[in-house]
């Protein structure tokens, strides 16, 4: 691996790095928010709503973006909207603000929605250049600060810190780390002729990629196990507080092991796939989810659904980024397939958590879950359409996707150490 692959990588882990803080500052502080606001579990899911309308803006947004323009130009407004939205959510509880709160949580779905899209595509272009598993790791990154952020969020709930001042703490952190990492993505990567002609001559490749049926297929794959993981973001302190009786704190340190276990998966995922293989990979891990679930749910005791969190979290670990890994290399115009993928995954993430406060709100969050138990439970039959890595050599669709760029073009050439 070159310099500058290795320096690349290294800021897609920051790029991944910052919304998982981002993510976990806010949700650890839910409770804390739910009560400065005076919000009831329906109203909290219309609050989330904000966050609902923002992703699918991103996402149904992020692939042409990228086709246009490229990845790096999505990613930094994307993670721009992130760190400004954690101010925003600040600012409204401090001034108990329904609609300011709304708005950040708008911003984020937005930032991290098109800017997630457009991060994995950029991931998927690096897998294909070095040639080894590395999508399960950045996604580990996104993990590890999901785990530090709720770290952090449990200490400022115990000693009762404001929320207004952690998430900005937060926010100048992630500017930091934003700031540095850019500078290390490359220009033009997702970026395609048809795109940047008159005639917008991609328009029949991506109609060819929806009708694709195995890309469907890995689509459902993680549409199911997307969902099983935003669920835990968006709810599982409050699922743990209102559905099984603890205090918020012990809520939070739940969810700070869902995030652990989520990050264990992550890293360690790779050394399984390539040993055994995507799909037997993805079979395990769904069962896995699946398992947990059906505990948390259907387990009276705290400390049975505690236990049994770490494995949804071990089981929804991997199913995000092996599917859009399988769809990068499932054929021709790799960017429009991992763009369509994970256009279906943060719909699941981030659109459907919402869905589940109006279920929570009628028949409480335990009973609200079966609906992601049953979403995962699919995913275990769905299993064998993430197929095998592809033995055939990468620079093919990788020369497909994107414009031809001199300088990339003696990357891909000297892709391997």
């Amino acid at each position: 691996m070159d310099l500058a692959t290795r320096r690349r990588r290294t800021a897609l882990f920051l790029f991944f790095l910052i919304p998982g803080l981002a993510v976990s500052s806010w949700v650890t502080r839910t409770p804390d928010i739910r009560d400065q606001l005076g919000a009831s579990t329906a109203q909290m899911g219309l609050i989330l709503f904000g966050l609902s309308v923002g992703s699918m803006l991103g996402v149904l947004g992020s692939g042409a973006l990228v086709a246009r323009f490229g990845t790096r130009p999505v990613m930094g407004v994307g993670t721009t909207l992130v760190v400004v939205s954690i101010v925003v959510i600040g600012c409204g509880t401090l001034l108990t603000s329904a609609p300011t709160v709304t708005a950040g949580l708008f911003l984020f779905g937005a930032g991290m929605g098109g800017g997630e899209v457009a991060v994995n595509i950029d991931g998927a272009e690096v897998e294909q250049l070095i040639g080894r598993t590395v999508l399960p790791t950045l996604h580990g990154f996104f993990s590890l600060g999901t785990v530090v952020g709720a770290a952090v969020g449990i200490l400022c709930t115990a000693v009762e810190f404001p929320v207004q001042w952690h998430l900005t703490a937060v926010a100048a952190v992630t500017a930091g780390m934003f700031v540095y990492a850019v500078r290390a993505i490359p220009a033009g990567v997702g970026r395609t002729k048809g795109a940047r002609s008159a005639g917008g001559g991609t328009a029949p490749a991506r109609a060819a990629v929806w009708k694709d049926r195995r890309l469907l297929l890995i689509g459902g794959v993680i549409l199911a196990m997307a969902l099983a993981e935003g669920a835990a973001n968006d709810w599982l302190p409050l699922l743990m507080v209102d559905g099984h009786g603890v205090d918020p704190a012990l809520g939070s340190a739940v969810y700070a092991g869902f995030a652990a276990a989520m990050t264990i998966g992550r890293f360690g995922g790779g050394f399984f796939i390539d040993r055994f293989g995507r799909a037997p990979v993805v079979r395990a891990s769904a069962l896995s989810a699946a398992a947990g679930l059906a505990l948390v749910i259907f387990s009276d005791s705290p400390v049975v659904a505690g236990a049994a969190v770490l494995f949804w979290g071990l089981g929804a670990s991997l199913g995000f980024p092996v599917a859009l890994s399988a769809a990068g290399d499932s054929g021709p115009d790799s960017a429009a397939r991992v763009s369509l993928v994970a256009m279906i995954g943060y719909v699941a993430f981030l659109v459907g958590p919402p869905g589940l406060g109006f279920l929570g709100d009628h028949y409480g969050l335990r009973s609200a879950m079966i609906l992601v138990l049953g979403f995962v439970a699919v995913a275990v039959f769905l299993a064998p359409s993430v197929g095998a890595r592809r033995s055939t050599p990468p620079e093919v669709h990788t020369a497909q996707a994107h414009a031809p760029d001199a300088a990339q073009g003696d990357a891909r050439t000297a892709r391997r150490d």
